[in-house]
């Protein structure tokens, strides 16, 4: 849902508060509300942020809720489901007073969207070309409506895709073999 018709700057993002505790994200200089977040998508989220764990990522380095700017026609801030910071990155941001990674730093090592319904367009486009844009190396959509987990591994400047559904198990260049199918992921 788009909240605003004018044209909103980053500075404008960063300091709007309308009074609310509604989520914003800024989509090429237009306040969006996000969505609530489904409990589908809370348990999908906790599930990977247990699995990063088990993998040997340090709990400082994952994140959910963090704010990411990136570029389109304007500047956009997303606000990805999950988010696995390299150690500068952890380092850099470390007492911060917003949970925000800016232009100018490394991007996260991967991003994780579960995809809303009629959100389809956003994660599977929009945010793929803004994420490859940041040269963020591992993307995943978690689609539960097509029953499908689209991961994107940043190669030699594009991203190649690797598509896993059912009891495939799942492999991440970054967290490496998971004892995890998509049903299982699906099911949270």
């Amino acid at each position: 849902m788009t909240t605003t018709t004018a044209k909103m700057t980053f500075e404008d993002f960063l300091n709007y508060d309308d009074g609310s505790d509604y989520l914003y994200e800024l989509e090429n200089g237009e306040l969006v509300q996000v969505p609530s977040e489904s409990d589908l998508k809370q348990r999908i989220a906790s599930l990977l942020f247990a699995l990063a764990l088990q993998a040997g990522i340090p709990p400082y380095r994952i994140r959910m809720g963090i704010e990411l700017v990136t570029t389109g026609v304007r500047t956009s801030v997303r606000i990805p489901d999950l988010a696995i910071l390299s150690e500068e990155l952890a380092d850099i941001i470390k007492g911060f007073r917003r949970s925000l990674i800016l232009m100018e730093m490394p991007p996260p090592q991967l991003v994780v969207e579960v995809v809303s319904p009629n959100q389809e367009k956003r994660d599977y486009r929009y945010k793929r070309s803004e994420y490859a844009a940041r040269g963020i190396q591992e993307y995943w959509i978690v689609d539960p409506m097509a029953q499908k987990l689209t991961l994107l591994e940043w190669v030699e400047g594009l991203y190649e895709e690797k598509i896993y559904a059912g009891e495939q198990p799942i492999y991440s260049p970054l967290l490496g073999s998971l004892d995890l199918t998509v049903n299982q992921l699906l099911a949270g």
